[in-house]
């Protein structure tokens, strides 16, 4: 006797039919999975399987219909089946083609050279998109600065001085104080050195060459890359992920001229500040070490400052503020438009624009150096 169930009837002995019906749906999902596990073994080899008395299928009543049948019986009744609606076709068609790819193959052991090399090709396709996005985030920033000096409207004093204040004032103390013990540092050292030689009297040069052309803007620029660009990164990577960005371009303003412009202007006028409060703090610090471990009063450290050293090396060290400037704002900036939304993101691209700001500013300091010896500056 054919089974009644309302959902599906065996095949009697006048038709060779096995017919699937009802909602086989997850709410009957217990109750079919019983149904099928009580069929005889030869129930779904018959010559014909009707599908069309079906009303509800899911994805759990097709997946069982899938082990009824079997993938590649059930892609076949769908081939000629013509009374099934096209939305369950194709859910049953899609339940049976992901069935029958089977089971993932298992991963086979790598060769530790290629893996190597592959993250190699990563990185350096990596670090490469990065110095694209960077020099076409440079083009755009100067395109804006210029465009921006013929339109007095588009000037944001207000946002320019508060950035100011955070930049610049607000890191005084910080610069200040470690510049100073590392021109003591440094004192200490050609003190230690020099007397070896009995030239101590050249700790004064040392300290005066190395603050006024190297270390006084150095220092500066990687103290406002952990400070600075971290802070312009996380600022404008929050602002991102909470969608104000997208906020500001609804009300038609530009994110680079509310955002960008601003933050680049104002580290354009404070690094230079602070790098000239770096030198005299590191002057200061090697003058307090000569004093009281050399022996030569301020007023011969002057001296032997005002006869030995001249006024083009800091002025080639100032040169470099407005570079280091520029380059540790633009890369802060960038990689706060980078943050894609969540918190991880920010986290790792403020660590990025850190370690980016000091690479790019020793690079670019190791090349004014050898550009200053090449010229005989």
């Amino acid at each position: 006797m054919p089974d009644t169930s309302p959902y599906l009837r065996l095949p009697d002995a006048q038709q060779d039919t096995l017919l699937l019906q009802g909602d086989w749906t997850l709410d009957n999902y217990a109750e079919l999975r019983q149904l099928i596990g009580s069929l005889p073994a030869d129930s779904a080899q018959v010559s014909n399987i009707d599908l069309s008395q079906l009303s509800r299928v899911d994805t759990a009543g097709g997946q069982l219909i899938n082990d009824l049948l079997g993938a590649e019986r059930l892609q076949q009744i769908l081939a000629s089946s013509s009374g099934l609606p096209d939305e369950r076709r194709t859910l049953l068609a899609r339940i049976a083609s992901t069935c029958e790819q089977g089971p993932d193959p298992e991963p086979q052991p790598g060769n530790p050279i290629r893996d190597q090399l592959e993250h190699i090709g990563v990185s350096m396709a990596q670090h490469a998109a990065n110095v694209i996005d960077l020099l076409g985030f440079i083009g755009l920033t100067l395109s804006g600065l210029v465009s921006g000096l013929f339109r007095p409207r588009s000037w944001r004093p207000t946002a320019i001085a508060a950035q100011i204040e955070q930049t610049g004032l607000n890191a005084v103390p910080i610069v200040a104080l470690l510049t100073f013990m590392v021109g003591a540092v440094i004192a200490f050292l050609g003190a230690t050195v020099l007397q070896t030689f009995g030239a101590s009297i050249y700790t004064v040069d040392l300290v005066a060459f190395s603050f006024l052309r190297e270390f006084g803007v150095l220092l500066t620029a990687i103290l406002m890359a952990g400070r600075t660009a971290s802070a312009f990164t996380a600022q404008i990577g929050s602002m991102k992920s909470n969608e104000e960005i997208d906020a500001i371009r609804a009300l038609g303003l530009n994110p680079l001229e509310l955002l960008v412009l601003p933050r680049v202007i104002a580290l354009l006028i404070t690094l230079p500040a602070l790098t000239f409060i770096a030198m005299l703090s590191g002057l200061l610090g090697g003058a307090m070490v000569c004093a009281f471990s050399l022996d030569i009063s301020p007023v011969m450290f002057l001296n032997l400052l005002h006869d030995d050293v001249g006024v083009q090396h800091f002025l080639l060290g100032m040169a470099k503020a407005p570079v280091f400037a520029f380059l540790v704002a633009i890369i802060g900036c960038l990689e706060g438009f980078k943050v894609s939304g969540s918190a991880e993101s920010v986290g790792e691209h403020t660590t990025s624009s850190v370690v980016q700001c000091i690479f790019v500013v020793i690079l670019v300091d190791a090349l004014a150096a050898l550009f200053y010896m090449e010229m005989g500056w």
